[in-house]
Protein backbone atom coordinates (compact mmCIF):
# COMPACT_ATOMS: atom_id res chain seq x y z
CA UNK A 1 0.00 0.00 0.00
CA UNK A 2 1.24 3.18 -0.76
CA UNK A 3 2.30 5.33 2.21
CA UNK A 4 -0.38 8.91 2.62
CA UNK A 5 2.09 12.33 2.85
CA UNK A 6 1.11 12.21 6.50
CA UNK A 7 2.80 8.73 6.83
CA UNK A 8 6.02 10.23 5.12
CA UNK A 9 5.89 13.07 7.45
CA UNK A 10 5.49 10.78 10.62
CA UNK A 11 8.61 8.63 8.93
CA UNK A 12 10.43 11.21 8.75
CA UNK A 13 10.06 12.71 11.84
CA UNK A 14 10.64 9.53 13.49
CA UNK A 15 14.07 8.98 11.65
CA UNK A 16 15.28 12.55 12.80
CA UNK A 17 14.49 11.81 15.95
CA UNK A 18 16.21 8.44 16.29
CA UNK A 19 19.18 9.80 14.22
CA UNK A 20 19.59 12.42 16.81
CA UNK A 21 18.85 10.09 19.99
CA UNK A 22 21.44 7.56 18.38
CA UNK A 23 24.25 10.70 17.44
CA UNK A 24 23.60 11.73 21.53
CA UNK A 25 24.71 8.75 22.58
CA UNK A 26 27.96 7.98 19.78
CA UNK A 27 29.12 11.69 20.53
CA UNK A 28 30.73 10.96 24.06
CA UNK A 29 31.66 7.88 23.14
CA UNK A 30 33.85 9.31 19.73
CA UNK A 31 35.11 12.30 22.44
CA UNK A 32 36.20 10.12 24.54
CA UNK A 33 38.60 7.35 22.06
CA UNK A 34 39.64 10.90 20.25
CA UNK A 35 41.15 11.72 23.53
CA UNK A 36 42.34 8.57 24.71
CA UNK A 37 44.77 8.06 21.65
CA UNK A 38 45.71 12.01 21.11
CA UNK A 39 48.88 13.86 22.08
CA UNK A 40 48.69 16.07 25.17
CA UNK A 41 49.42 19.07 23.80
CA UNK A 42 46.15 19.10 21.36
CA UNK A 43 44.58 17.96 24.50
CA UNK A 44 45.78 21.14 26.34
CA UNK A 45 45.19 23.57 23.29
CA UNK A 46 41.42 22.09 22.64
CA UNK A 47 41.75 20.62 19.52
CA UNK A 48 40.30 17.24 19.83
CA UNK A 49 36.78 16.84 19.84
CA UNK A 50 35.79 13.87 17.93
CA UNK A 51 39.06 12.67 16.29
CA UNK A 52 42.33 11.88 17.54
CA UNK A 53 44.89 14.68 16.81
CA UNK A 54 48.57 13.54 16.38
CA UNK A 55 47.64 9.92 17.65
CA UNK A 56 49.79 8.09 20.42
CA UNK A 57 49.34 5.42 22.75
CA UNK A 58 51.08 6.88 25.49
CA UNK A 59 48.44 7.79 27.68
CA UNK A 60 47.50 3.93 27.47
CA UNK A 61 51.00 3.23 28.62
CA UNK A 62 51.45 5.15 31.37
CA UNK A 63 48.16 4.17 32.75
CA UNK A 64 49.11 0.31 32.20
CA UNK A 65 52.53 1.12 33.75
CA UNK A 66 51.11 3.78 36.75
CA UNK A 67 48.25 2.12 37.94
CA UNK A 68 46.98 -1.65 38.89
CA UNK A 69 45.38 -1.84 35.72
CA UNK A 70 46.25 -5.10 34.73
CA UNK A 71 45.02 -6.32 37.95
CA UNK A 72 41.75 -4.53 38.12
CA UNK A 73 41.06 -5.74 34.92
CA UNK A 74 41.95 -9.48 35.96
CA UNK A 75 39.28 -9.03 38.90
CA UNK A 76 36.69 -7.94 36.81
CA UNK A 77 37.11 -11.09 34.64
CA UNK A 78 37.29 -13.34 37.14
CA UNK A 79 33.85 -11.59 38.90
CA UNK A 80 32.20 -11.10 35.66
CA UNK A 81 32.68 -14.86 34.45
CA UNK A 82 32.34 -17.17 37.65
CA UNK A 83 29.28 -14.40 38.58
CA UNK A 84 27.47 -15.05 35.52
CA UNK A 85 28.05 -19.17 35.44
CA UNK A 86 26.76 -19.67 38.65
CA UNK A 87 23.59 -16.83 37.86
CA UNK A 88 23.23 -18.82 34.65
CA UNK A 89 23.13 -22.30 36.55
CA UNK A 90 20.59 -21.28 39.27
CA UNK A 91 18.31 -18.96 36.83
CA UNK A 92 17.91 -22.01 34.76
CA UNK A 93 17.19 -24.38 37.67
CA UNK A 94 14.62 -22.17 38.91
CA UNK A 95 13.23 -21.15 36.23
CA UNK A 96 12.49 -24.65 34.56
CA UNK A 97 10.41 -26.22 37.63
CA UNK A 98 8.58 -23.52 37.62
CA UNK A 99 7.43 -23.41 34.15
CA UNK A 100 6.13 -27.19 34.51
CA UNK A 101 2.69 -27.32 34.82
CA UNK A 102 3.14 -30.11 36.79
CA UNK A 103 5.02 -28.95 39.31
CA UNK A 104 3.82 -28.93 42.75
CA UNK A 105 3.18 -25.73 43.94
CA UNK A 106 4.86 -23.36 41.21
CA UNK A 107 2.40 -20.76 42.11
CA UNK A 108 3.33 -20.60 45.33
CA UNK A 109 7.30 -20.21 44.91
CA UNK A 110 6.64 -17.78 41.76
CA UNK A 111 5.09 -15.24 43.66
CA UNK A 112 7.43 -15.60 46.91
CA UNK A 113 10.07 -15.03 44.49
CA UNK A 114 8.21 -11.77 43.04
CA UNK A 115 7.67 -10.66 46.61
CA UNK A 116 11.75 -10.25 46.62
CA UNK A 117 11.21 -8.21 44.17
CA UNK A 118 9.24 -5.78 45.38
CA UNK A 119 10.45 -6.07 49.30
CA UNK A 120 14.08 -6.54 49.78
CA UNK A 121 15.99 -6.29 53.01
CA UNK A 122 17.90 -3.14 52.46
CA UNK A 123 21.88 -2.45 52.57
CA UNK A 124 22.46 -2.79 56.53
CA UNK A 125 20.52 -6.56 57.12
CA UNK A 126 21.94 -7.75 53.81
CA UNK A 127 25.42 -6.66 55.42
CA UNK A 128 24.72 -8.01 58.81
CA UNK A 129 24.08 -11.38 57.15
CA UNK A 130 26.93 -11.25 54.82
CA UNK A 131 29.34 -10.15 57.39
CA UNK A 132 27.77 -12.99 60.19
CA UNK A 133 28.81 -15.51 57.41
CA UNK A 134 32.25 -14.32 57.35
CA UNK A 135 32.19 -13.52 53.52
CA UNK A 136 33.24 -9.48 53.93
CA UNK A 137 36.72 -9.04 51.94
CA UNK A 138 35.25 -12.30 49.59
CA UNK A 139 34.05 -12.49 46.20
CA UNK A 140 31.53 -14.69 47.32
CA UNK A 141 29.92 -11.72 49.06
CA UNK A 142 29.07 -10.13 45.18
CA UNK A 143 27.84 -13.28 43.75
CA UNK A 144 25.53 -15.14 46.82
CA UNK A 145 22.99 -11.74 46.95
CA UNK A 146 22.23 -11.58 43.36
CA UNK A 147 22.47 -15.53 42.24
CA UNK A 148 19.24 -15.37 40.92
CA UNK A 149 17.91 -11.85 39.23
CA UNK A 150 13.62 -12.30 39.56
CA UNK A 151 13.13 -10.78 36.58
CA UNK A 152 15.47 -12.66 34.26
CA UNK A 153 14.10 -16.16 35.99
CA UNK A 154 10.20 -14.97 35.24
CA UNK A 155 11.88 -14.15 31.20
CA UNK A 156 13.03 -17.42 30.88
CA UNK A 157 10.37 -19.36 32.85
CA UNK A 158 8.03 -17.81 30.04
CA UNK A 159 10.15 -18.65 27.37
CA UNK A 160 10.48 -22.27 28.60
CA UNK A 161 6.20 -22.00 28.88
CA UNK A 162 6.31 -20.94 25.77
CA UNK A 163 7.74 -24.19 24.13
CA UNK A 164 5.27 -26.48 22.26
CA UNK A 165 4.55 -28.93 24.56
CA UNK A 166 4.71 -31.46 21.63
CA UNK A 167 8.27 -31.32 22.00
CA UNK A 168 8.30 -32.52 25.54
CA UNK A 169 5.88 -35.12 24.55
CA UNK A 170 8.13 -36.48 21.82
CA UNK A 171 11.56 -36.87 24.18
CA UNK A 172 9.41 -38.59 26.94
CA UNK A 173 7.91 -41.07 24.35
CA UNK A 174 11.52 -41.97 23.67
CA UNK A 175 12.79 -41.93 26.87
CA UNK A 176 13.62 -39.26 28.17
CA UNK A 177 13.95 -38.40 32.05
CA UNK A 178 13.80 -34.75 32.96
CA UNK A 179 17.17 -34.01 33.33
CA UNK A 180 17.96 -35.07 30.05
CA UNK A 181 15.15 -33.34 28.41
CA UNK A 182 16.16 -29.92 29.68
CA UNK A 183 20.10 -30.06 29.00
CA UNK A 184 19.55 -32.04 25.58
CA UNK A 185 16.02 -30.41 24.20
CA UNK A 186 15.02 -27.16 26.03
CA UNK A 187 18.22 -25.55 26.41
CA UNK A 188 19.76 -25.97 22.94
CA UNK A 189 16.41 -24.17 21.71
CA UNK A 190 16.69 -21.55 24.23
CA UNK A 191 19.88 -20.00 22.86
CA UNK A 192 18.39 -16.37 22.26
CA UNK A 193 17.00 -15.82 25.70
CA UNK A 194 19.79 -17.93 27.40
CA UNK A 195 22.47 -15.38 25.16
CA UNK A 196 20.63 -12.48 26.66
CA UNK A 197 20.52 -13.12 30.09
CA UNK A 198 24.17 -14.23 30.07
CA UNK A 199 24.69 -10.54 28.06
CA UNK A 200 22.36 -9.29 31.12
CA UNK A 201 24.35 -10.74 34.12
CA UNK A 202 27.34 -9.85 32.25
CA UNK A 203 27.11 -6.47 32.06
CA UNK A 204 26.04 -6.04 35.80
CA UNK A 205 28.67 -7.89 37.20
CA UNK A 206 31.33 -6.02 35.05
CA UNK A 207 30.09 -2.83 36.17
CA UNK A 208 29.59 -3.82 39.79
CA UNK A 209 30.36 -1.38 41.79
CA UNK A 210 28.43 0.20 45.25
CA UNK A 211 28.57 -4.13 46.05
CA UNK A 212 32.46 -4.00 46.13
CA UNK A 213 33.00 -0.55 48.17
CA UNK A 214 30.93 -1.90 50.22
CA UNK A 215 31.75 -5.53 50.89
CA UNK A 216 35.73 -5.71 49.83
CA UNK A 217 38.20 -3.96 51.86
CA UNK A 218 41.37 -4.71 50.26
CA UNK A 219 42.33 -2.36 47.39
CA UNK A 220 44.29 -5.84 45.80
CA UNK A 221 40.61 -7.17 45.08
CA UNK A 222 39.07 -4.40 43.58
CA UNK A 223 37.76 -4.28 40.23
CA UNK A 224 38.30 -2.12 37.26
CA UNK A 225 35.26 0.22 37.62
CA UNK A 226 36.46 1.16 41.51
CA UNK A 227 39.59 1.97 39.89
CA UNK A 228 38.36 4.21 37.07
CA UNK A 229 35.83 5.89 39.72
CA UNK A 230 39.27 6.57 41.75
CA UNK A 231 40.59 8.18 38.87
CA UNK A 232 37.99 10.29 37.71
CA UNK A 233 37.35 11.56 41.75
CA UNK A 234 40.72 11.71 43.14
CA UNK A 235 43.67 13.61 42.06
CA UNK A 236 45.95 11.95 44.30
CA UNK A 237 45.47 8.67 42.09
CA UNK A 238 45.75 10.58 39.10
CA UNK A 239 49.45 12.79 40.10
CA UNK A 240 50.43 8.96 41.12
CA UNK A 241 49.48 7.51 37.72
CA UNK A 242 51.36 10.81 35.59
CA UNK A 243 54.60 10.33 38.20
CA UNK A 244 55.15 6.99 37.10
CA UNK A 245 56.41 7.33 32.76
CA UNK A 246 58.06 4.48 30.89
CA UNK A 247 59.13 7.92 28.94
CA UNK A 248 60.96 11.01 30.12
CA UNK A 249 60.05 12.80 27.26
CA UNK A 250 55.90 10.96 27.61
CA UNK A 251 53.45 13.75 28.92
CA UNK A 252 50.05 12.67 29.49
CA UNK A 253 47.35 14.99 30.55
CA UNK A 254 44.64 13.86 33.16
CA UNK A 255 41.89 14.53 30.89
CA UNK A 256 43.35 11.51 28.27
CA UNK A 257 44.30 9.06 31.37
CA UNK A 258 40.51 9.36 32.32
CA UNK A 259 39.03 9.04 28.43
CA UNK A 260 41.85 5.85 28.47
CA UNK A 261 40.21 4.76 31.94
CA UNK A 262 36.94 4.44 30.63
CA UNK A 263 37.57 3.16 27.23
CA UNK A 264 39.26 0.26 28.66
CA UNK A 265 36.23 -0.33 31.08
CA UNK A 266 33.64 -0.39 28.55
CA UNK A 267 35.85 -2.41 25.51
CA UNK A 268 34.66 -6.00 26.65
CA UNK A 269 30.94 -5.22 26.69
CA UNK A 270 31.57 -3.33 23.26
CA UNK A 271 33.34 -6.19 21.61
CA UNK A 272 30.63 -9.00 23.39
CA UNK A 273 27.46 -7.13 22.28
CA UNK A 274 27.67 -7.28 18.62
CA UNK A 275 28.16 -11.59 18.97
CA UNK A 276 24.80 -11.68 21.29
CA UNK A 277 22.87 -8.56 19.88
CA UNK A 278 21.26 -10.70 16.92
CA UNK A 279 19.60 -13.16 20.37
CA UNK A 280 18.92 -9.96 22.22
CA UNK A 281 15.64 -8.42 20.96
CA UNK A 282 14.16 -12.17 19.89
CA UNK A 283 15.57 -13.69 23.44
CA UNK A 284 13.81 -10.84 25.35
CA UNK A 285 10.38 -10.29 22.93
CA UNK A 286 9.72 -14.26 23.18
CA UNK A 287 10.69 -14.41 26.86
CA UNK A 288 8.25 -11.57 28.12
CA UNK A 289 5.29 -12.60 26.00
CA UNK A 290 2.97 -15.27 27.03
CA UNK A 291 1.75 -17.39 24.01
Amino acid sequence: MRASNGDKIFYITNYLVLALIACSSLFPLLHLIALSISSSSAIETGKVNLWPVDFTWDTFNVLIEGTPLVRSFSNSALITFVGVALCMLTTIMAAYPLSRPNFYARRFFTLSMIFTMIFTGGIIPTFLVIQSLGLVNSYWALWLPGLVSTYNMLLLRTYFENIPSEIDDAARMDGCSEVRLLLQVVLPISMPVLATLTLFYGVAYWNIFMSMLIYINDTDKHNLTVLVQQMIQSQNVLQQTMMVQPDDQVHVVEEGIKAAGVIVMITPMLIVYPFLQKYFVKGVMLGSVKG
